[in-house]
């Protein structure tokens, strides 16, 4: 991990109740959608969170946006507790943390202006004057390849592409500090997605910011991040550079997931890891090792003690028993 983590998450919880009954609502059990997480992003860098549908990519994503509170543990950036900021600390915070969510269909507001879709963060968190406002909409839509008369179109009248594109521009309009991209390719067409990845790689050279991607497309990881962790529900179950993941897997879950995606060149011949079984329910995930009941290498006491995370290399870290 490079320079001074910008965002560092530390034992980070969320359970949801569920509950039964009509008038006398009870408690009859939890969804642990994040179980005990921790990681950190450096500035300038990008922090991949990979794993299936329901394994607590978005609900982490949510909890770094301020969007649900904790149940235990803490996000803090630039050392400041974000779920205890208010007034001007929580106006500097809302500034420096943006998002850019997978659907650009939904996420744009049907009856605003591009111009005043893109400058809606800084006219919110920002004494600016509408000069500044002007300017700063221009030189964003720019950056992400959009021409400044375009500003006075709706969304409905630009491609999917240019939508996420639109997206992009009102997520940097404020200098932040760290973007969230949750998904931000899967709903675009191929021929598209590597444009809009290779524009976030530049923009993250040009304003030095850092991202935390959600992704379930390991081919879209590998290009963007250079960190990854790896979860399975609600826990993280690897932690590497992007390199030595590839390169080095060591979680029989990490191996798995590399066994389904498709190979870089056709030739290549890779052992093929089928899975039984249905991903297990949050509500009582199992005891021990959550990955236990379809883990190719389980061991007896992998349904009892839940495994540590080891480093095996410096900054690879795994939680598993065969280690």
């Amino acid at each position: 991990m490079e320079g001074t983590p910008l965002i560092h998450v530390e034992h980070l919880k969320k359970h949801f109740p569920v509950t039964q009954g009509l008038l006398w609502m009870r408690t009859v059990g939890w969804v642990k959608a994040v179980d005990d997480i921790s990681f950190s992003i450096a500035q300038g860098r990008t922090l991949a969170l990979v794993g299936e549908s329901g394994c607590g990519k978005t609900t982490t994503a949510k909890m770094i946006l301020r969007l649900e509170q904790p149940t235990a543990g803490q996000v803090s950036i630039e050392g400041k507790d974000i779920h205890t900021l208010q007034g001007r600390d929580l106006k500097a915070y809302r500034t420096m943390v943006q998002a850019v969510f997978q659907d650009p269909w939904s996420s744009l507001s049907p009856r605003m202006r591009v111009r005043t879709i893109v400058a809606e963060p800084l006219v919110i968190n920002s004494n600016v004057s509408q000069a500044e406002v002007d300017e700063r909409v221009k030189e964003v839509l720019h950056s992400v390849g959009l021409r400044p008369e375009q500003a006075s179109l709706y969304p409905h009248e630009f491609s999917g592409g240019q939508r996420q594109r639109i997206a992009m521009a009102s997520a940097l309009i404020s200098h932040p500090k760290l973007i969230v991209l949750d998904e931000p390719v899967s709903a675009l067409d191929v021929s598209i997605r590597a444009q809009i990845m290779n524009l976030l790689v530049d923009l993250q050279q040009e304003y030095e910011v850092s991202y935390l991607l959600i992704a379930h497309h390991l081919a879209t990881t590998r290009y963007m991040a250079q960190d990854v962790a790896v979860m399975y529900l609600g826990k993280i179950v690897e932690y590497a550079t992007t390199e030595e993941l590839f390169t080095e897997p060591l979680h029989p879950y990490t191996k798995a997931l590399f066994s389904a995606a498709l190979p870089s060149h056709p030739d290549v011949t890779r052992e093929e890891i089928i899975l039984p079984g249905e991903v297990p329910s949050p509500i009582n995930p199992p005891s021990g090792c959550r990955f236990h009941p379809r883990c190719p290498s389980a061991m007896p006491h992998c349904a009892e003690i839940e495994p540590e995370a080891k480093e095996m290399a410096p900054g690879h870290t795994v939680a598993c028993h065969l280690y």
